[in-house]
């Protein structure tokens, strides 16, 4: 088996002076959704390892993989799991959970195999993963996404008109440290995530779906008086420090997965910047 890539972490100092290609290279996770294959990278921001599925016509199994020094991936570690495309299944130590595209599942720790698979090969799931260290033991748990918890906020005028769905968090399916969920831009809206915030307690992590062809988003990274971006495709995912903003604008609508590790489940736990100033 060969070893899971790793995100070293970056001191914000260090991370002024990168250019648009260093950045890339140290936070940028992107050409990892490939048929037929399961890739994972680990990071060093709480040790939060991003994945992604795509089952065509077999199976495919959630790895080991020799960093983890575990007799299995979830041997220490829950996941989270949130299906971006066509129907797809998720087996958990031999119990058989469907996951429709926007649909969550939650594995806990302790869990010996999980497997993927697609309903219909020529119309593939693509399963997104989170998975951070646990300590402590968590149902498995499915949570569709008529059944998330959903908060509406911004408007048409200020191009940020988006729904929130939350999954993973204190009020909602339980976790060790994972919280997890997407949001959804209205159509004529580009802005996420503003204004802008940090949470010194947690890492996050962005990944960018529904993005139509030939479109792009504009990640923001960063700390909120000395900002930096880089660009991002359908399928990329983007890694972000406890000191950085993490939020985008498209040019057009899009979805993304937000997900976090850290000490503190709340969701609300972050700290404003207000766009006035930003720099």
């Amino acid at each position: 088996m060969i070893p899971l890539k790793v995100i070293q972490s970056v001191h914000p100092e260090d991370f002024k002076r990168y250019d648009t290609a260093t950045i890339r290279s140290r936070f940028l996770i992107d050409n990892q959704v490939q048929p037929g294959t399961v890739n994972c990278i680990y990071t060093h921001y709480d040790r939060m390892i991003v994945g992604f599925a795509k089952p065509t016509d077999t199976q495919l199994l959630l790895p080991n993989y020799p960093n983890l020094r575990a007799e299995y991936f979830l041997e220490r570690r829950e996941i989270g799991i949130i299906n971006v495309a066509g129907d797809g299944v998720v087996i958990a130590d031999g119990i058989t959970y469907n996951v429709q595209k926007l649909d969550c599942l939650y594995i806990g720790k302790g869990t010996k195999t999980v497997h993927f698979a697609s309903k219909n090969g020529e119309e593939p799931a693509v399963f997104y993963l989170l998975s951070a260290p646990a300590h402590a033991t968590y149902p498995t748990t499915l949570l569709t996404h008529a059944d998330a918890v959903k908060v509406t906020l911004g408007s048409a005028s200020t191009a940020n008109h988006r729904t929130i769905n939350k999954y993973i968090h204190l009020e909602g399916t339980k976790s060790c440290q994972l919280v997890m969920g997407l949001t959804i831009l209205h159509e004529g809206s580009v802005w996420n995530t503003m204004p802008s915030h940090v949470h010194d307690r947690r890492m996050e992590a962005y990944f960018y779906f529904d993005v139509p062809e030939g479109q792009k988003i504009f990640h923001y990274m960063g700390e909120g008086n000395e900002t930096r971006h880089i660009t991002m495709n359908n399928y990329d995912a983007v890694v972000s420090p406890p000191w950085s903003i993490h939020s985008g604008s498209g040019t057009s609508s899009y979805s993304f997965i937000w997900g976090m590790a850290g000490e503190n489940l709340d969701y609300t736990d972050m700290d404003p910047i207000a766009i006035t100033d930003l720099r």
